[in-house]
């Protein structure tokens, strides 16, 4: 068995790192909803689990440029209350 971990790059900060240091979120029905269990079948894109990187994905609008829309105030709310907890 190889020890390889998978690395995804947060949309915020742009920096590399294990995907379980991230959080994924996927459009799914014209939503963007955090894919906890990293299961859901779709385009995913991933965030660092830390306020900063949330504010800064709000600021840079991320969420509507990589799904086209649907980064709402809830999707914001959500992620930092899923880091916070």
């Amino acid at each position: 068995m190889s020890g390889h971990i998978p690395l995804r790059m947060c949309m915020a900060c742009r920096e590399m790192k294990p995907k379980s240091e991230l959080i994924r979120m996927v459009k799914t029905n014209g939503e963007v909803a955090i894919d906890t269990g990293f299961r859901i079948q779709s385009r995913g894109a991933y965030v660092c689990k830390s306020c900063k990187c949330i504010s800064l994905l709000k600021k840079k609008k991320c969420i509507e440029r990589f799904f086209g829309g649907g980064g709402s105030d809830k999707v914001y709310a959500d992620l930092m209350k899923y880091v916070e907890n």
